[in-house]
């Protein structure tokens, strides 16, 4: 694959700082260690949350939480973060949710979930869950799901339990999820060396969720396990085109398409997993996350803008 052709050099100068910050060879160090690397690196990417956001940290029936707001928000984002469900948490995201909430004027709640290896699955499914199920009885608002990487295999999770249960789901936004894909096939072969997340790194996040085998028919593990697409609320998918995950976006689209849902995918030419970080030095990544923000908005105003 030809990279130095596929990705511009504001990217690459975004993939050597990361670099210097989160070595390639991260998933051979311990768990702690791979913890302590990860928000050192986060913190060097991190950015001033903009003015006039309120931030509380609070507890959503035992799960932590940290909500930000601005006003008087009618809707709100429940924020799954990314890390592959091993690290991340309240901080390494506090700036995109809080920028997120600027931007839409959302209340937006992030969610602390369990991690891996020490809490398995479906241990952060089950906080996402009980978080979204917080807010909702919290706020009384409709609710749109949201999260990157790991936090979208979350947020999709979420949205595919909510149904017949909770009825406030109005809309999902997944940003580069992993949803369970043929790890043999398509982009996971294509990208299998992809700057920031390779598919090796993909194989070891995943077998690090569960002790024994990996799960089958479950969707609150993999989305793309379901059989049923059906009555999911309307999708926005935004993925990284060099990126072993991308065509878990085009695949879940496409089962909730052929499903008679609404369903879009955003492919983005040239950026690469974990571009969130980039939003501020890289143009391309920084016209994803407007891209990103307009879809949570207007999928919070029962708008849908992709016909």
């Amino acid at each position: 694959m030809d990279y130095e052709r596929l990705i511009d050099e504001e990217t690459w100068a975004f993939i050597r700082r990361t670099a210097e910050c989160y070595p390639d060879d991260a998933v051979d160090l311990t768990i702690a260690d791979q913890r302590r690397v990860y928000d050192e690196m986060c913190e060097v990417f991190r950015q001033p949350r903009p003015a006039g956001i309120e931030v509380r940290d609070l507890s959503a029936d035992g799960v932590p939480v940290r909500v930000h707001s601005s006003g008087s928000p009618t809707r709100t984002v429940v924020y799954t973060h990314g890390g592959g469900f091993v690290v991340g948490g309240l901080d390494s995201h506090d700036d995109v949710c809080a920028e997120l909430c600027a931007q839409t004027g959302y209340r937006v709640v992030s969610v602390d979930y369990r991690l891996c290896p020490e809490h398995p699955h479906p241990a952060q499914f089950l906080d996402a869950w009980a978080a979204t199920n917080w807010a909702i009885g919290e706020y009384g608002d409709p609710v749109v799901l949201a999260g990157d990487s790991a936090g979208g295999n979350l947020a999709a999770a979420v949205a595919h339990h909510a149904r017949g249960r909770i009825e406030q789901v109005i809309g999902q936004v997944l940003i580069y999820p992993g949803l369970g894909g043929d790890t043999d096939a398509g982009s996971y072969t294509e990208h299998a060396h992809a700057p920031l997340l390779t598919r090796a790194e993909v194989l070891f996040y995943q077998t690090v969720r569960v002790r024994g085998d990996l799960p089958v028919n479950d969707p609150t593990f993999a989305p793309l396990q379901d059989t049923d697409y059906s009555n999911l609320p309307p999708t926005v998918v935004v993925t990284a085109d060099c990126d072993p995950l991308r065509d878990d976006g085009r695949d879940y689209c496409d089962r909730i398409t052929q499903a008679g849902g609404q369903a879009h995918w955003i492919n983005e030419p040239g950026l690469v997993h974990g571009y969130l970080r980039a939003r501020t030095t890289v143009t391309r990544a920084q016209e994803s996350f407007e891209r990103i923000s307009v879809a949570i908005e207007a999928l919070g105003q029962g708008l849908w803008n992709y016909d």
